[in-house]
C-alpha cells in the first residue's frame, strides 16, 4: 500500500474516513464524534493564574444591531427608528425595550460598547471572530477553543473538553492544531449526542471482541505509518468507546431538566441550546459554544430584531440566574459575541433594514470573574465609529483567553515553521475585571 493513499487533501477527508472506519468496524453510528477526536493535552508553556474554569460562548450569527439592542441612541430618531430605550438595574445604563429581562440582570453583565473590526463580509468576519486572524492563503488558523483545549486538562476524563451546539463551520474547526482539539458537534440540543450510544444488537462481548480485532490489523499499520491522523484515529475509538459507557453521557440529555427550568430557557433551540450548555459545564467541560443565527437584517430590521431579541433576552437572562443560582457563574465566563455591528443608516427601501457595519458594535461578557453593571468603551452620537478605547476582535479574544489562564503570549510554530500567537497581538481588557 502506497504512503500517499493515506495522504488527506483536506479536513472534510479525514473526518469522513474516521468516521467511516468506525461505522464499518465497531457498528457503532458515532458521526457527529468524526474527527472530533475527545482528548485534550497540556501545553508545555505556564499557564497564568484563571479567573474562569469554563467558558459558554454564545454566537449571535448574523451581525447584530447594535443600535437596537446595546447601544441605544434615544437622541437621534431618525437612527434609532422606532425603538425606545429601556433603563436596566444599573443606573444610567440603558438597553432598548426589545431586552426587558437583561435589563433586570445588567449588574452581572459588562456591555462592550467599542467593539471594530475590518471584516464587513459574514464568512471573512466569522473567520476572525473565532480565530483572531484574517482568513487568506492556504494557511487555516486555530480557533480560539482548539487553542483552550490544548492548554486546559479535562475536568471529566470520560467526556469531550469541548462542544459546538448548532454553530457553523469555525465553531468545530482546529485549523493547523490536531484535531483531537476539536469541538464535538452538536445540531439539535433536543436530540443530545446522537448515535452515541452501543447498538442493542451489539453486546458487550461483541464489541470487546471488534475492538481487540481492530486493534490486531492496525497494530501493523500503525507502526508503519506513524501519521498524525493515524495516531487520531486510533485514539478516537478508545475515547468513543469509553463516552459510550460513561455514566456521565446523561449530561448530553436535557430531557433530564425539570419542566420549570426548561420553561425559564425557553422551547427554541437556543434557550434549549443554552440549557444544554450548562449541563455540560456542570459536567466538567471547558468551552461550549451556542449558535444563533437570523440576525443578518437587511431587510426588516426592527421586525427581525424583535423578533430575535425575544428568544435572546429570555435564554440569556435564564442562563445567567441559573448559574448564579448553581454557584457556577463566578468560575463560567459567558460571552455574548457577534461578528458585526449594522448601520445607523435605515434603509427604507428595504423595509427599513440596516446593512453590514464592522466599524463599531457590541459584545458582551459576564461571569468568570467579570465585574458587572460596567460599560466599557462609545460609540459616537450616530453609533457610526468608536470615540473611546476601541476594542478589536484580537482583543476580545486575548481578554477570553487571559480570563482562561492560556498563554496568550505564547508563540506556537505552524506546520510552516511560522509563529503565531492565541489571539494575535490581542491585549485583554483587564478593567473588565473584578
Amino acid at each position: 500500500m502506497n504512503r500517499h493513499e493515506f495522504s488527506f487533501g483536506d479536513e472534510r477527508s479525514r473526518r469522513q474516513f474516521i468516521a467511516d472506519a468506525a461505522k464499518a468496524l465497531l457498528g457503532v453510528g458515532i458521526a457527529p464524534l468524526a474527527g472530533q477526536v475527545l482528548g485534550s493535552q497540556l501545553s508545555s508553556a505556564p499557564r497564568r493564574l484563571a479567573r474562569a474554569q469554563s467558558v459558554i460562548y454564545l454566537n449571535l450569527m448574523g451581525g447584530v444591531s447594535h443600535i437596537d439592542t446595546f447601544d441605544p441612541k434615544p437622541n437621534q430618531p431618525d437612527i434609532q427608528g422606532p425603538v425606545k430605550p429601556l433603563a436596566t438595574n444599573v443606573p444610567g445604563i440603558h438597553v432598548t425595550e426589545y431586552l426587558p429581562k437583561i435589563a433586570g440582570q445588567m449588574d452581572k453583565l459588562a456591555v462592550i460598547r467599542s467593539m471594530t473590526s475590518h471584516q464587513g463580509d459574514h464568512i471573512a468576519a466569522q473567520y476572525l471572530l473565532h480565530r483572531s486572524f484574517q482568513e487568506g492563503g492556504t494557511l487555516s488558523h486555530p480557533t480560539l477553543a482548539a487553542w483552550a483545549m490544548r492548554s486546559l486538562s479535562k475536568f471529566n476524563p470520560d467526556l469531550p473538553g469541548s462542544v459546538s451546539i448548532a454553530g457553523n463551520d469555525d465553531s468545530v474547526s482546529t485549523g493547523f492544531l490536531d484535531l483531537k482539539y476539536a469541538p464535538v458537534p452538536i445540531g439539535d440540543p433536543s436530540q443530545g449526542l446522537p448515535d452515541s450510544r452501543r447498538p442493542a444488537y451489539v453486546s458487550d462481548s461483541q464489541l470487546e471482541s471488534r475492538l481487540s480485532l481492530t486493534g490486531a490489523f492496525n497494530q501493523k499499520f500503525h507502526e508503519r505509518y506513524h501519521y498524525r491522523q493515524t495516531i487520531s484515529h486510533a485514539r478516537m475509538f478508545a475515547d468513543a468507546v469509553r463516552l459510550m459507557r460513561s455514566k456521565d453521557l446523561k449530561a448530553f440529555d436535557i430531557s433530564q431538566e425539570p419542566a420549570s427550568t426548561s420553561d425559564q430557557y425557553g422551547p427554541h433551540p437556543f434557550g434549549q441550546g443554552c440549557m444544554l450548555a450548562r449541563r455540560l459545564v456542570e459536567h466538567g467541560l471547558r468551552f461550549v459554544e451556542v449558535g444563533f443565527g437570523g440576525w443578518d437584517t437587511h431587510y426588516d430590521n426592527f421586525g427581525m430584531v424583535a423578533e430575535n431579541s425575544v428568544v435572546l433576552d429570555q435564554s440569556l437572562s435564564a442562563l445567567l440566574v441559573d448559574l448564579e443560582q448553581r454557584g457556577m457563574l463566578e468560575s463560567t465566563l459567558v460571552v455574548v459575541a457577534t461578528e458585526f455591528g449594522r448601520t445607523p443608516k435605515i434603509n427604507a427601501a428595504h423595509k427599513d433594514g440596516r446593512d453590514h457595519h464592522p466599524n463599531a458594535f457590541s459584545c458582551l461578557m459576564a461571569g468568570g470573574g467579570v465585574h458587572g453593571g460596567q460599560v466599557y468603551g462609545e460609540t459616537d452620537a450616530q453609533g457610526a465609529e468608536v470615540i473611546d478605547r476601541s476594542v478589536s476582535i484580537p482583543d476580545f479574544n486575548a481578554t477570553i483567553g487571559w480570563a482562561l489562564g492560556l498563554p496568550i503570549d505564547e508563540q506556537i510554530a505552524s506546520p510552516s515553521g511560522e509563529l503565531f500567537q492565541i489571539a494575535d497581538e490581542g491585549q485583554p481588557l483587564k478593567e473588565l475585571f473584578s
